[in-house]
């Protein structure tokens, strides 16, 4: 004998088949989108190394080849090359320095070789004064660290004649209790270089030290700052002055892979003497201690 259901429990079967798919349907939907996320993301990832590397390489291509733009492992790069500091009067250092490390100013220019030259088309700096800015805003001026720095002017007695290079040197110290026992003159306060704030600054007078004939560079020394770097620039801007040669490159390369884009900025000072040749007496054809 058959029985039949109650019309209460019609339908019943049906209705758990379509909620147990609609489960399995949002279970492989969100398996699905996890995986085309993270194809996504791995995609994006790749695409914005090929854009760094793309990036790096333009570097590479602008210092050593000169070209401009190109390709490398599928990327493009575009690449800009600009001088450092050439025909202005003032020159932002572009590294921050630890303490007994040196940032250099050229006063000669450079050639396309790297030998330094004077000529028309390649002027050097001539002037009698120059303003050091150093520390970051808000850098105390009574604590053990607080940074001190020491400026080495070279000049040659004879222009164009090394074996008459010379020395000349001025420090500054804002912290008034180390000057007592260091015999550094006292810094002044804070000023600014190319919109870049400094806590402390000093103004050297070349002449003041006994400096004639032709500038070639100043270094100057960081001094105490063994807890932080600290940032340096250069400001030339005086009467009677005239404005500084190149002082370097800088190159701004840009990489594109698909929707990725990466930047890199680097900066390439002409090459100078390690901090430790400053205790030598040096010239071009050898050291003589």
């Amino acid at each position: 004998m058959v029985r039949k259901l109650p019309s209460l429990y019609r339908g019943q079967a049906l209705l758990i088949v379509l909620l147990s798919m609609a489960v399995v349907l949002t279970i492989v939907l969100s398996i699905l989108s996890r995986s085309i996320t993270d194809v996504t993301l791995t995609t994006r990832e790749e695409e914005a190394l090929r854009a760094f590397s793309a990036a790096e390489a333009g570097v590479e291509q602008a210092l050593i080849a000169g070209a401009p733009e190109g390709e490398f492992s599928g990327a493009q790069f575009s690449a800009a090359v600009t001088s450092i500091s050439e025909g202005s009067q003032t020159f932002v250092y572009p590294i921050d320095l630890p303490a007994g490390d040196v940032a250099t100013v050229w006063f000669v220019a450079h050639d396309a070789d790297g030998n330094l030259v004077c000529s028309g088309s390649l002027p050097c700096f001539s002037g009698n004064t120059m303003k050091v800015c150093w520390g970051k805003p808000g850098t105390a001026n009574d604590e053990d660290v607080t940074p001190a720095v020491e400026a080495s002017i070279y000049y040659a007695t004879t222009p164009g004649d090394y074996t008459t290079a010379r020395i000349a040197r001025a420090t500054a110290d804002p912290n008034s209790g180390r000057t007592g026992t260091n015999s550094f003159d006292q810094a002044d306060g804070g000023c600014s270089v190319e919109g870049t704030d400094y806590a402390f600054s000093s103004t050297i007078s070349f002449s003041d030290l006994g400096v004639s004939g032709q500038l070639q560079m100043a270094r100057l020394r960081m001094l105490y700052n063994s807890d932080t770097n600290q940032p340096v620039g250069f400001d030339f801007n005086f009467a009677g002055n005239s404005p500084l040669p190149s002082q370097g490159s800088r190159v701004d390369s840009t990489g594109t892979s698909g929707d990725s884009t990466r930047r890199v900025e680097v900066f390439q000072v002409y090459s100078d003497l390690p901090p430790n040749f400053d205790s030598a007496v040096f010239s071009p054809p050898g050291l003589t201690k």
